[in-house]
């Protein structure tokens, strides 16, 4: 049997690639480490079950005020990763950031913890990837580190390398791919 090409068109944003198809064509960047495949940990939310861009990172703990403030600014078709040190005592993400993420241009979001407002998340024309969904919100104290390392889902992840997500999983990658 022979492979076919899978690309994925999304609604407003870039073309993205299978996964599946990114790991059989780069087999050697798979062995080398600069693509990494993260663990099946996370739930799948939003409108956008596809999507991928440049990753800005960002380290908070129970607090989504730097998650509010890199939101407001231009996406530009970036995925925005947050370590939240899988917490699941509250939501740092929820309808009205993911609304805001949709607005400003992002492509998506992945949380190494939980968000709230599922429904809403749900009807807004990102992608989103979460640990699980939590009623309360979070704390406002401000604390955080943007543009910093982070290690989620068995993997470190940079400022700037590429994230790819579809229903098979997430790939993060050093630079962007092509198959």
């Amino acid at each position: 049997m022979h492979s076919t090409h899978k690309a994925y068109k999304l609604q407003g944003h870039m073309a993205t690639l299978a996964t599946a198809e990114i790991c059989d064509a780069h087999a050697a960047l798979l062995a080398s480490g600069e693509l990494r495949v993260l663990h099946s940990i996370f739930n799948v939310y939003g409108q956008c079950r596809v999507f991928s861009g440049p990753i800005v990172t960002l380290k908070v703990f129970e607090d989504n005020v730097l998650v509010r403030a890199l939101l407001e600014t231009k996406g530009n078709g970036r995925v925005l990763v947050i370590d939240g040190g899988e917490s699941k005592r509250c939501a740092i993400v929820g309808g009205n950031l993911g609304q805001l993420a949709q607005n400003m241009g992002w492509a998506g979001i992945l949380v190494n913890g939980c968000i709230r407002d599922v429904d809403e998340i749900n009807g807004c024309d990102i992608g989103v990837r979460a640990l699980a969904s939590h009623p309360m919100k979070s704390n406002k104290k401000g604390v955080g580190e943007k543009h910093v390392p982070i290690y989620i889902g068995g993997a470190f992840i940079h400022d700037g390398e590429w994230l790819y997500a579809d229903s098979d999983g997430i790939l993060i990658s050093k630079t962007e791919l092509s198959v």
